[in-house]
């Protein structure tokens, strides 16, 4: 078999070093190990890489990150964009540091210029750092919020967001063409030193980051008039810890709790299973200590900054209400938009982006701004590329963007997912509404009363392995042979399949053209303002059913989504 094969030759091959081997060495007699680990290489897909951290052609090590960035340096120099140079940057991650170094060695050897983090920092930060360093590209060491045992490679190009059509093709080719490990240049550290090719960036970047955020502040006289309001933040371990504080006390606020247990950076992630704001358990700590400091807000970053999780007072309960992610992107939006309508500074041609898989609640919203509202596909790549081509158009002036899983951007001074911006506009929000007398939960209840009781889910399947692999598809492949006629108690209006680019009206057999790009995504357009997203995961093992409501009452919502929501776990 092609797998034990490949096992062989990385015990065998003298390019592979004695810890890799020891490593191999221990799961000889493991056979569902070994095939899981070499069954296929890590591949390079539209995101970069992820995988869990060992050794392998299937897992994150020293040998794929190498693979991967010397297909990015092939690349790079058939575009004679090497002179630019690369920023990198790393999170908290076990093994992150290594790997950025690998992938700067890399790039050094075949003559690119790298300007690398002195220490940890957040995505935004490189996104930020490559447009103002003017590079052709960035590479980002980071799994996000995935569970300890992985990590991951996210490019970027000259942009600041990460790599698009066609450019993302263009590279994943480069890297495919790379059949053998040995292909893989690197050079010494001391030497690329030497030779001006690998420098180390901070604290210049550090600070024109923050300067920037500050420009996006709607009413910062609010904050000094609420500097005690009290915040408790956790940056679950990752890199949020510095530029959160940073911002936050450089606005003026000074009633800041952070949670001690998970301040320091930590790639085990040792107080949480999953470094994920959108899992509840994460809060735990929090919550303890926003009970003790009668806290009016609690916030949480993941391991690299781009995702924010919220919690808030309730007034009338004084309960700590969660936030999902639609919630606080909105609340941001309703907040940023109202103040800018006051304000007058307000663009005639403003645009909130989202992607398909959010909630709909940003229409009536856009609607009441007088705004455009566009969709695109999951990944926030795709709300930088509409961000790049509207500054270069003048058709839309970007106001917005947000995903549902806890992510968005305020501003274009990165463009990607930015928490710190987010922590900084939602505690400037939370500072104005408690000057009317509200916390942010009020202000929540205060926009589903004006445009109706929006409210979704997520369900993710975890489906590991060949197995999975294998599963996935066919549930992807039952549902475009079969088109579900109803959901519960939904009719299915409209379907939209991303994969053939058509969107079929069920009524009356029209096709249209979604006018986005090709993806494996099905959307059923249910009536009653009810709709489910069915896509695989593009980073994890998964298949993910995104679904959403509108209902008269919190109640009613809560009782049309758990309906909806039994529905889909039957079928899965």
């Amino acid at each position: 078999m092609e797998y034990k094969e490949k096992y062989k030759e990385w015990l065998e091959n003298r390019f592979f070093d004695e810890e890799t081997k020891r490593e191999l060495k221990k799961i000889e007699n493991d056979e569902k190990e070994i095939e899981d680990r070499f069954y296929k290489e890590l591949e390079f897909g539209t995101a970069g890489l992820r995988g869990v951290i060992g050794s392998g052609t299937n897992r994150m090590n020293k040998y794929t990150v190498g693979k991967a960035t010397q297909g990015l340096a092939n690349f790079i120099k058939k575009e004679n964009a090497g002179e630019k140079g690369v920023v990198i940057a790393y999170d908290s991650r076990n093994m992150s540091k290594e790997f950025s170094e690998c992938a700067a060695l890399c790039l050094n050897a075949n003559g690119i210029k790298t300007y690398v983090f002195e220490n940890l920092r957040p995505v935004p930060e490189l996104s930020y750092a490559v447009r103002k360093l003017g590079t052709i590209a960035g590479i980002m060491i980071t799994a996000s919020h995935n569970p300890a045992k992985y990590n991951g490679y996210k490019v970027y190009w000259e942009d600041g967001a990460q790599i698009t059509y066609p450019k993302d093709e263009m590279i994943i080719n480069e890297v495919k063409q790379i059949k053998n490990y040995e292909e893989i240049k690197t050079i010494e550290k001391k030497t690329a030193i030497q030779e001006g090719l690998y420098n180390i960036i901070g604290n210049e970047i550090d600070n024109s980051y923050i300067e920037e955020l500050k420009k996006l502040l709607q009413n910062p006289e609010i904050i000094k008039e609420q500097r005690n309001l009290s915040i408790v933040y956790t940056p679950l371990h990752g890199t949020g810890n510095i530029p959160v504080q940073r911002i936050l006390k450089e606005i003026g606020f000074e009633n800041i709790n952070i949670v001690s247990k998970q301040e320091k950076p930590d790639g085990n992630f040792p107080t949480v299973v999953y470094p994920n704001p959108e899992d509840k358990k994460a809060f735990e700590l929090a919550l303890k200590l926003a009970q003790e400091k009668n806290a009016e807000i609690i916030l949480a970053t993941d391991p690299d900054a781009d995702r924010l999780g919220v919690y808030a007072k309730d007034s009338q309960s004084g309960e700590y209400k969660a936030f999902t992610g639609n919630m606080s992107a909105l609340l941001m939006a309703e907040y940023i938009l109202s103040q800018k309508k006051e304000k007058n500074t307000l663009s005639q041609n403003g645009v909130i982006i989202k992607s398909i898989v959010s909630s709909n609640l940003a229409k009536p919203i856009a609607k009441e701004y007088g705004i455009k509202l566009i969709e695109v596909l999951t990944g926030f790549k795709y709300i930088g590329e509409k961000i790049k081509e509207f500054e270069l158009s003048n058709e839309y002036t970007y106001e917005f963007g947000y995903e549902e899983s806890y992510g968005c951007l305020v501003g274009t001074h990165s463009r990607d997912k930015d928490a710190i911006v987010a922590v900084m506009i939602l505690c400037e929000a939370a500072a104005y509404y408690k000057k009317q007398g509200l916390t942010l939960w009020d202000q929540m209840v205060k926009i589903y009363e004006k445009y109706g009781y929006y409210k979704e889910e997520a369900i993710s399947i975890t489906l590991e392995g060949i197995d999975g692999a294998d599963k996935i598809n066919l549930i992807m492949n039952n549902l475009r042979q079969n088109p579900p006629k109803k959901f519960a108690n939904y009719e299915v209006e409209k379907i939209r399949d991303y994969k053939t680019g058509e969107i079929t009206d069920i009524k009356t057999g029209n096709k249209s053209n979604t006018n986005l790009p090709i993806s494996n995504v099905l959307y059923y357009e249910l009536n009653d303002d009810a709709w489910i997203c069915i896509r695989p995961s593009g980073t994890e093992p998964k298949i993910k059913y995104y679904i959403g409501v509108k209902g008269v009452s919190f109640k009613n919502a809560q009782n049309k989504l758990e309906q909806l929501a039994k529905e889909v776990k039957n079928q899965a």
